[in-house]
């Protein structure tokens, strides 16, 4: 019973604490660091099971670092702008067959589960998925990404979920380890529970493990995982990148 509860909660009460974390950012209170310290304990205990393995700390010379933080930091409006008009139709022919398959994958999970998230999934509504799935194509787009391999990274990771956390810590959409907001955010790992910080962190951090890789994308998404020199996961993003092309 208690842990049926802690999962309802997970799924469901996590939206509100983010809707009040980000009211309270807007307002500056000091109110905000008690809060966030009892968001974190409450996420550590309603762990809900992902595929993340464990991405490995390391250490970043400077340069790194500082190039990282403008990418994250950045404050680009995700706002999609097109070259031209044959750009913008094939965005929109992309974004109305991802519509289509990602409602396919939820519809799957919810009869494959009688977890509670199956019910009252963070994108059960049309609006939700077509914003979830610009945001995708917008933060791949500006990190140098396919997004069939941001969403098939995101498939294999959390399955969907906005509020996923692994065994290991990794959470969200694409299973950030909050290591990196010490490096990249000031030490405040709720705000990987942000859809569109989620989105571009995970896709920062994969390019960055590309670029560390010379573009051998095994060895990046193995890194990504925490899993590098081993097969499994990569060809688990890359079969179900394919499905998404």
């Amino acid at each position: 019973m208690q842990q049926a509860a802690c999962s309802r909660l997970g799924q469901v009460g996590l939206a509100g604490v983010e809707l009040l974390i980000r009211v309270m950012d807007l307002q500056g209170g000091r109110a905000l660091r008690p809060l966030r310290t009892v968001f974190s304990l409450f996420c550590a205990a309603c762990v809900v099971s992902a595929h993340a393995g464990s991405q490995r700390e390391e250490p970043l010379i400077d340069s790194v670092r500082t190039a990282l933080s403008a990418a994250v930091n950045s404050s680009a409006p995700p706002s999609l702008v097109h070259a031209d008009d044959k750009a913008a139709q094939a965005f929109q022919h992309w974004l109305i067959q991802a519509e289509a398959r990602l409602a396919k994958q939820l519809q799957r999970r919810k009869a494959s589960t009688t977890s509670p998230d199956a019910l009252t999934h963070e994108l059960a509504s049309a609006h939700l998925r077509r914003e979830f799935l610009q945001t995708v194509w917008y933060e791949s787009q500006r990190a140098g990404l396919e997004p069939a391999l941001v969403l098939g990274l995101i498939q294999v990771e959390s399955g969907f979920r906005k509020f996923a956390i692994s065994s290991a810590g990794a959470r969200g959409f694409m299973q950030v380890m909050p290591f990196w907001t010490r490096v990249l955010a000031q030490d405040d790992a709720s705000v990987l529970f942000q859809a569109q910080t989620n989105l571009r962190f995970g896709c920062v951090i994969l390019r960055h493990y590309l670029n560390l890789e010379n573009g051998h994308l095994a060895l990046a998404l193995g890194r990504y995982n925490g899993s590098r020199g081993q097969m499994d996961y990569p060809n688990a993003v890359i079969s179900a990148k394919m499905a998404w092309q």
